[in-house]
């Protein structure tokens, strides 16, 4: 099912993708904010074990914040109601009742972009089993739509700073919004203001053999150094530390073709009251005999903070190095 799945996919794609260079003028602008998902179903089977599974499965955890919040936000809609404008939606999940078994994925087949899943099935048994067959392809191809519409909306405003350019020799898109906050021999610090609290990216270098030993445990030392020389809290004594009393993710990664860690986790200030998530990567650099380390956190307290994660661990994918 998998396979017949993925060459579906690449099949539908490639001909979607045909017909919107020729058209383009043609289809409308897509609508609905990020990482938000339309399921279109008949409103008995959203409230069966099949809208059950539905939502289990969307609503996944996005790791790394403080408080549980689901990976994707869902809305039902009733096929009835699926009808012009609201066809227009981001990204579609829509169950149709057929003999075949069948899952399908088009690119911008109503609007632009849009992801539309077409889950099919005899029943709501069949069609619950042909969704999780699929569900690891769908989520990937939605991660990566939401990730290329992120970046996209970066472009329109880039930033024109050259902080971390001169200083490190590496490259991150991010939004005019950011101001560099702090220069100094082996540390930026960049900001962005947000109704509650602000979006940080730190950058800094260090010696190539400086995770020799368990790494994790170096990984999350070294936070805790770093911040307590050059990240202050608000208080006399404050400073931004790693919070232990949740564990971190950590994962093998590869950027830009280099080797690395990444961690996700929760940052709090010692000695004081403020706390949120954050993103790590440390990249090992061999042609230059460094480790480059560039983070993301956020402070936004009583609010959602996926939607501030999503947007750091955009911009912290776009890590390029001069070599």
């Amino acid at each position: 099912m998998k396979k017949r799945a993925i060459l579906l996919f690449l099949s539908v794609m490639a001909s979607c993708n045909s017909k919107i260079d020729r058209s383009q003028a043609f289809v409308p602008e897509s609508s609905g904010n990020l990482n938000h998902v339309t399921v279109v179903m008949p409103e008995s089977d959203w409230n069966s074990s099949l809208g059950e599974t539905i939502r289990t499965s969307m609503g996944s955890i996005y790791e790394g914040l403080p408080l549980d919040e689901p990976r994707y936000s869902m809305r039902y809609m009733n096929p009835i109601a699926f009808t012009g404008f609201a066809r227009q939606n981001r990204n579609i999940i829509w169950f149709q009742k057929d003999s075949i078994s069948r899952f399908q994925l088009a690119k911008n087949q109503f609007a632009r972009p849009q992801i539309l899943a077409l889950v099919t099935g005899e029943d709501t048994d069949a069609q619950a089993f042909t969704f999780n067959e699929n569900i690891e392809l769908l989520m990937q191809t939605l991660g990566e739509n939401e990730r290329i519409e992120k970046l996209r909306r970066i472009n329109k405003s880039l930033s024109t700073e050259k902080n971390l350019t001169d200083r490190f020799g590496i490259y991150l898109k991010y939004p005019s919004a950011y101001k560099t906050v702090k220069d100094t021999t082996n540390f930026v610090w960049i900001q962005k203001p947000i109704q509650k609290g602000h979006l940080n990216i730190i950058a800094y270098a260090l010696p190539l053999n400086a995770l020799n030993g368990v790494f994790n445990k170096r990984i999350l030392n070294i936070r805790d150094s770093i911040g307590k020389i050059f990240v202050p809290g608000r208080l006399p004594g404050s400073f931004l530390i790693t919070e232990r009393a949740f564990r971190p993710y950590f994962y093998k990664v590869f950027l830009d073709g280099k080797q690395g860690y990444l961690t996700k986790g929760t940052w709090e200030v010692k000695n004081d009251f403020m706390a949120g998530p954050f993103v790590n990567y440390m990249i090992s650099d061999t042609i230059n005999k460094r480790i480059i380390v560039f983070e993301g956190f956020a402070f936004a307290p009583s609010v959602s903070k996926r939607e501030y994660m999503f947007e750091l661990n955009t911009i912290l994918n776009t890590f390029k190095s001069k070599n």
